[in-house]
């Protein structure tokens, strides 16, 4: 049973005045006109501004996915296996370190066919960017036009979920016109989703027009006006007021002022976990990590501030996958906790998520009660990520898709907690994670893969590096008038073809 949920009054009294800051897709403060019914475009409040122009080797290659902007070779099914995208199938051609793509027949937003040869060009350029997209952090590539329709995907090691990796909003096609500049991407008019990116206001909105040469029919809404906005209590309250049609990621405290109908969740493969810096500061002490564990009752968290929208945190992998609740082990070899002795520790994490500053209040009362001296800084993702890896923070409170990076979960372990991980928050560099890592990421069978997912995250537990904190089920506002939005557990997608009011 869910906990009764919050009545937030002045959420609803700032209606007024968080109204100005959906702006609409011309870059005016005033709302977008449209119609209803078929053809009508979208409205849609996002919760995380770009943060590099719509790169998509970044995480805004992800807002350019769920805007039905780009696409790759494969997408992730149901089940979170490899589905044809811009490839409509494809063969592994022994050993698993040379792949076969069959394209689909398909056109850029620029009117240009999909070809082999400009499939080759995004996938090299990927391969050469600096620093390297996530999905490709340890792969060496190569691809080569075979013919009219194939390309030829090759790969140093084997690599038997080559499919899976390539699913990767980072890895999404574009036309050759996007690699004009060199260093850059322009997604501006040169991808090959349902609807094309006319413009791009700053960080605070874009125009979406409807693409009529796609592949996969003619998308149902005219068009998509998205606008950006941070705070959970404004995309809630524009919802509420049929500002906007749909609003991502909604505060659990807000739901009570939303009608019903338009309240949608699902469990997700997103987990909330402390990351704690191993390499400098107070937790770069195993007996203090393990000290700032026992000091954290994820019960509190799951019930209080998720209000029974989550669950209190098992491992890096949650409930929301099926497979890990019957094989996880227990971890073994902890460091015994210290005394605190009143550690000065940075506890930091970002607001874009309406729950983590929150979560990072109630963490800084246990640690603080543990015996730490808690010192909390909340910011907005894009002045948070860089400083996180740059080792800035002592502990780091992080939202995490797990399987966002491949859809397998080998990857996210390999960039989030190994020695050359790119997205090592916690700076870890421990031998036995790193060979668990490797032993995982060498086995092609889907069951023995799985139970070796798991020893390396026992071993990744063990070192106390990453406590997780709540499993995160995605709560979605959706307006009643709207058909067709998609509720990916994998957060790629939002906006489809099918997709209209």
């Amino acid at each position: 049973m869910r906990r009764p949920r919050r009545q937030f009054i002045a959420g609803l009294l700032l209606a007024p005045l968080l109204t100005g800051c959906f702006a609409s897709g011309d870059g005016s403060s005033a709302s977008v006109s449209s119609g209803s019914g078929e053809g009508a475009r979208l409205r849609v409040a996002m919760a995380f501004p770009p943060s590099e122009n719509f790169s998509p080797y970044g995480e805004d290659a992800y807002q350019l996915s769920r805007l039905g902007v780009s696409e790759g070779l494969a997408r992730l099914d149901a089940n979170g296996g490899p589905a044809p995208a811009l490839a409509r199938s494809w063969s592994s051609e022994g050993g698993d370190r040379s792949w076969l793509f069959t394209l689909r027949n398909a056109k850029f937003h620029d009117g240009g066919k999909v070809t082999p040869d400009a499939v080759v060009t995004t996938l090299t350029q990927a391969a050469q960017a600096k620093p390297v997209p996530v999905a490709l952090a340890g792969v060496n590539l190569s691809a080569e036009a075979v013919g009219d329709h194939q390309v030829r995907i090759r790969t140093e090691a084997p690599d038997p979920v080559l499919p899976l990796r390539l699913s990767n909003p980072r890895l999404a096609v574009f036309s050759p016109r996007a690699y004009a500049k060199p260093g850059a991407v322009n997604p501006v008019g040169t991808a090959t989703g349902p609807f094309i990116l006319k413009k791009i206001t700053g960080a605070t909105a874009a125009t979406l027009d409807r693409f009529d040469g796609y592949w996969g029919g003619r998308p149902q809404a005219a068009g998509v006006d998205a606008t950006f906005v941070a705070d959970g209590t404004a995309r809630a309250n524009a919802l509420r007021t049929g500002r906007v049609d749909i609003a991502e990621t909604l505060p659990v405290a807000q739901l009570p002022s939303l009608d019903k109908k338009t309240v949608h969740e699902k469990p997700t493969a997103r987990t909330v976990a402390l990351n704690l810096n191993t390499r400098s500061g107070p937790f770069a002490d195993p007996g203090l990590r393990a000290a700032a564990r026992e000091a954290i009752d994820t019960s509190v968290l799951a019930e209080d501030v998720y209000e029974g929208y989550a669950e209190p945190g098992q491992g890096v992998f949650g409930p929301a996958l099926n497979w890990a609740a019957g094989k996880r082990l227990e971890p073994k070899g902890r460091a015994k906790a210290a005394p605190p002795g009143g550690a000065a520790v940075t506890l930091a994490t970002y607001s874009n998520r309406p729950e983590l500053p929150e979560v990072a209040q109630v963490l800084q009362q246990q640690l603080q009660k543990a015996g730490f001296t808690v010192k909390l800084k909340v910011r907005d993702l894009a002045r948070f990520d860089a400083d996180a890896l740059a080792g800035k923070f002592d502990a780091i409170v992080y939202a995490r898709n797990v399987l966002a990076d491949t859809g397998d979960p080998v990857s996210v372990l390999a960039s989030d907690y190994t020695c050359e991980g790119g997205n090592n928050q916690s700076r870890l560099c421990d031998r036995k994670v790193d060979q668990a890592v490797a032993r995982a990421a060498s086995v092609t069978d889907t069951d023995r893969r799985q139970d070796a997912v798991l020893a390396a995250e026992a071993a990744l537990l063990a070192t106390d590096a990453m406590v997780p904190l709540v499993h995160m089920e995605t709560v979605m506002g959706i307006g009643t008038s709207v058909e067709g939005a998609l509720m990916d557990p994998y957060e790629r997608l939002l906006i489809g073809a099918g997709t209209r009011r």
